[in-house]
């Protein structure tokens, strides 16, 4: 039996967008000189695995100790691995326009369907999304744009950001991250990207980056047309069949799991409690079923991840 949280071993990613603000707002341990884009918080995938400091593996406990770990909901899912991939996200320049195919067209193209949500963690001057399309751009326009060449991103629909806000993206939604956004981001256990436009940028090998253009169409819902952000004061994040994501600021205790079940946490700002253990900004811990659910901090705000009921 789990009686505590349990940590896990951040996985940096070194991308040509990111920076070095995971160790500046977070003490992230980053490699020296790399642009880190990415931290994998909490991930189980065959190339890629969260380990606990006792050199357990997530997928290991998925596998063997479903039931104390991550309760009714956990043993009722059928997923071979953990469904749920956490990162944190440090756009130091704009990422690419790209979408996520949605479950249908990902099977036809031998990919991996992926909804996802964003939390703004922290955000510099200017800082903006662009996601869905713009009101009156349909299909024919993106495809004319990208035969000439144009910015596709101004197809896209900009909202401006700051700390606190969040937005779901659901598989088939088109979508760019620009710069100065440090991102709190849950997502299905999927690692399948379609690059519509990239701005002409060169990738790490000093190549142009792959573009799937002809996937990317299959893959973008015309329909989406102009989504909205959740305000910073929101609770409730997602609710979505891969996992449900809510936001609390708390003020003394605060029970994180629902009976039986366990809780991804993320602490965002200040200091938090659980299991005689103190996490700090930028710290991630499971909560498993089995263990106390209780969780203090005092003015400390934290993105709590469950799976999905049913």
């Amino acid at each position: 039996m789990f009686d505590g949280p349990i940590v896990f071993a951040p996985l940096f990613m070194e991308r040509v967008w990111g920076g070095r603000r995971l160790a500046e707002a977070y003490g992230k341990p980053l490699p020296p000189g790399a642009a880190i884009g990415e931290s994998w918080e909490l991930v189980d995938r065959p190339g890629e695995q969260s380990v606990t400091p006792d050199g357990v593996t997530l997928h290991e406990l998925w596998a063997g100790q479903r039931a104390a770990v991550f309760g009714a909901r956990g043993t009722a899912s059928a997923a071979k691995r953990f469904p749920i991939l956490v990162k944190l996200l440090d756009a130091e320049q704009a990422l690419s326009v790209q979408v996520h195919p949605p479950a249908g067209v990902a099977e036809r193209l031998g990919g991996e369907p992926k909804t996802e949500c964003w939390v703004l963690a922290a955000t510099e001057p200017g800082a903006h999304l662009l996601v869905g399309l713009r009101p009156g751009v349909d299909r024919p326009a993106l495809e004319a744009a990208l035969t000439d060449g144009e910015d596709v991103s101004r197809l896209l629909s900009r909202l401006d950001v700051r700390a606190g806000d969040a937005i779901a993206i659901p598989s088939g939604r088109v979508h760019a991250i620009g710069p100065g956004c440090l991102i709190a981001e849950i997502q299905q256990n999927s690692d399948t990207t379609y690059r519509v436009y990239d701005f002409g940028r060169l990738g790490l090998d000093g190549r142009p980056r792959e573009l799937h253009v002809a996937q990317s169409l299959a893959s973008i819902d015309f329909d989406d047309v102009a989504p909205e952000l959740v305000a910073p004061g929101s609770e409730t994040i997602a609710r979505t069949p891969f996992f449900e994501v809510d936001r609390h600021r708390l003020d003394g205790p605060w029970r994180a799991a629902p009976e039986g079940e366990c809780a991804i946490v993320q602490v965002l700002e200040g200091t938090v409690e659980s299991g005689g253990r103190s996490f700090a900004a930028g710290d991630l811990f499971l909560l498993p079923a089995s263990a106390d659910p209780a969780v203090r901090g005092d003015g400390a705000l934290v993105v709590r991840t469950l799976l999905p009921p049913g």
